[in-house]
C-alpha cells in the first residue's frame, strides 16, 4: 500500500521534541516522516539530537543560506523570543531584520512549504503590547500563509505540567485550520515518577524542613513549587519546567528533587529517548523543550489537511510514495 512521505525541517530544534510528535502523529495517520534538515546552535542538543536521531543538526541557522534546504512540506520551529530592534510599522521582512524569527521567515519566502508550526513562550502574546506578534503574523500573512495562533497549555493533553505556549498554525490554502479541544484529563503523577531515585536528588535538611512548616500538601503524590516571592504551593501536577531555574524550584512532595527522566517524561517524551548523561544539561535541555502531547495534538489536526493538499496538488517530486 503506497504511503505519503511528508518531508519536514526541525528548526530551533533542541532536543528534537516537534521531530518526536511529527513521528508519532505520522505513524497514526499513515504517513512517512522524513527529516530533511534540523539546526541548533546549542552543541549539548546537537549531541542528544544525533543520539537519538542518527543526524547532527546544522548549527547557526542564521549562517545557514535557505537555497541550501532540501525541500519540504512542514516547517517546524520552536523559536526563541528575541526582542525586535523594529516594531509596528507593518513593513514586513522589514520588521524583523535582527531577529531569529527573520530566518524562519526567509526560509518560508524561498522554500514555500506547505504549512508550518511555530512555538513559543506565552508571553510573547504581550510582548511590546502585543506589537511583536502583530508583526510576526502580519509578516507571515504577507507571505500568502492563512495563519492562526492560540495559547495551549500542555496540562490539557494528557501531561501533568502546566505549561503554557504560543502556537502558531500556517497553511497556503484557507483549509478552516481549529486547534485541538483541550480536555480535563492528565497522566497521573505516580505514572511519571521513578519507584527509586539516588540520594543525590533529595534536598538538603534545611529547605524540606522550611518547606513544610510553610505548606502542607493535600495531594500525595506532589510537586511542590516555590515562586520568586517564596510562596509555597503544591498540586498534583507540576508547574511549567524552567532550563534555568534553580534546582530546589521544584520537589517531589517537598523532599527530592525531579530526575532528568522524570522532567523528560513531564514533557512527553517517550522512555525510549536516550537522555544525555550532562546532567545539568539533560535538566535545562528538558526545561526548554516542546511538550510532546500538545505539539503532537496540534500535528494531528494538521497532518490532514497537509496530505490533502499534496494529493491534489499530483504528488509533486518532494513529496514520494512508498
Amino acid at each position: 500500500m503506497n504511503k505519503e512521505r511528508i518531508r519536514f525541517i526541525d528548526l530551533f530544534c533542541g532536543v528534537g521534541g516537534f521531530r518526536v510528535a511529527m513521528e508519532q502523529s505520522c505513524l497514526e495517520n499513515g504517513l512517512v516522516p522524513e527529516c530533511v534538515f534540523s539546526s541548533d546552535i546549542d552543541p549539548f542538543c546537537q549531541d542528544a539530537y544525533e543520539q537519538n536521531f542518527g543526524c547532527r543538526p546544522t548549527g547557526d541557522i542564521t549562517q545557514t543560506d535557505p537555497a541550501s534546504i532540501p525541500d519540504h512540506q512542514l516547517l517546524f520551529a520552536g523559536f526563541p523570543c528575541q526582542p525586535f530592534s523594529i516594531i509596528g510599522q507593518m513593513r514586513g521582512f522589514e520588521d524583523t531584520r535582527g531577529t531569529l524569527f527573520f530566518y524562519i521567515a526567509n526560509i518560508l519566502h524561498h522554500k514555500r512549504p506547505t504549512a508550518f508550526v511555530l512555538e513559543n513562550v506565552k508571553q510573547l502574546v504581550g510582548h511590546n503590547k502585543g506589537q511583536t506578534l502583530k508583526t510576526i503574523l502580519h509578516t507571515l500573512k504577507e507571505l500568502g500563509y492563512h495563519v492562526e495562533f492560540a495559547v495551549l497549555n500542555a496540562l490539557h493533553y494528557g501531561l501533568p505540567q502546566k505549561r503554557e505556549r504560543v502556537l502558531i498554525v500556517g497553511h497556503q490554502n484557507p483549509i478552516g485550520f481549529a486547534f485541538p479541544s483541550p480536555s480535563t484529563s492528565y497522566k497521573p503523577l505516580k505514572e511519571v515518577l521513578e519507584k527509586k531515585v539516588d540520594e543525590r536528588y533529595l534536598a538538603s535538611d534545611l529547605i524540606v524542613k522550611k518547606r513544610k512548616q510553610a505548606h502542607q500538601s493535600p495531594y500525595k503524590p506532589a510537586i511542590w513549587h516555590e515562586n520568586k516571592s517564596g510562596n509555597i504551593s503544591s498540586y498534583p501536577y507540576s508547574c511549567a519546567l524552567r532550563a534555568n531555574a534553580s534546582y530546589n524550584y521544584l520537589l517531589v512532595n517537598g523532599v527530592r528533587r525531579l530526575t532528568p527522566r522524570e522532567m523528560f517524561r513531564l514533557q512527553g517524551f517517550p522512555d525510549s529517548y536516550r537522555i544525555i548523561k550532562h546532567e545539568a544539561q539533560a535538566r535545562k535541555q528538558a526545561g526548554n523543550a516542546v511538550p510532546v502531547n500538545m505539539v503532537k495534538a496540534v500535528i494531528d489536526a494538521l497532518l490532514p489537511h497537509v496530505a490533502l493538499t499534496l494529493k491534489r496538488s499530483g504528488q509533486p517530486e518532494s513529496c514520494e510514495t512508498i
